[in-house]
């Protein structure tokens, strides 16, 4: 990725100093839990407007194939295109930095409330609310498929065939990832061979 920003991302919203990008940060991971992608979408690409759908959708994909949490990789990627290195730290600073402090306190609550069937009903009701936002968020971004080389119909159809594999046949993730993964990156691929 390139440090320095292009002409268009300069004409655009981008993060004010490193203060501004590590604030945004900590109060987008503040907003995340149980489901991030949903918020970070909403955040950078409709309210600060750092990136377009597009660009979203891209880094978002490259920030799943990166090791670590999708969202820590995407807080350095946009740091790093800003800011450089201290971006990239800055934004990872403020992505870990408060929420940590935070989830600390709640294991110490969480012990003391755990066998309390109130609180294990709140946290499958939690888990159901960041499924939806994350079935929401994909909705949201099928417009950024139009201009997806493989076309919407084909790039639905493998989101499909995702679904079955994960959801219906429980088959594991890596594997339906490494081989829907590699047919997806060798279709389109070839679509845009010259």
């Amino acid at each position: 990725m390139n440090a320095l920003p292009t002409d268009e991302e300069t004409a655009r919203p981008r993060p004010e100093s490193l203060t501004d990008l590590f604030v945004s940060f900590t109060l987008l991971a503040l907003q995340g839990f149980g489901g991030v992608l949903a918020v970070v979408q909403r955040e950078l690409v409709e309210k600060k407007r750092w990136m377009t759908r597009e660009e979203f959708v891209e880094e978002w994909a490259v920030a799943q194939i990166m090791p670590g949490p999708n969202v820590v990789n995407i807080s350095m990627m946009i740091g790093h295109r800003y800011f450089g290195l201290r971006g990239a730290l800055v934004g990872l600073a403020g992505m870990l930095t408060v929420p940590l402090v935070v989830v600390l306190l709640l294991a110490l609550v969480y012990a003391q409330f755990a066998d309390n069937p109130h609180v294990a009903g709140a946290l499958r009701g939690m888990g159901a609310v960041a499924a939806g936002l994350i079935a929401a968020t994909g909705l949201k971004l099928m417009g950024a498929l139009k201009n997806h080389p493989l076309g919407r119909p084909l790039c639905m159809g493998l989101a499909l065939l995702t679904f079955i594999g994960i959801g219906l046949l429980r088959l594991p993730l890596a594997y339906v990832v490494l081989g829907l993964g590699v047919t997806a990156c060798t279709l389109t691929y070839r679509k845009l061979a010259p």
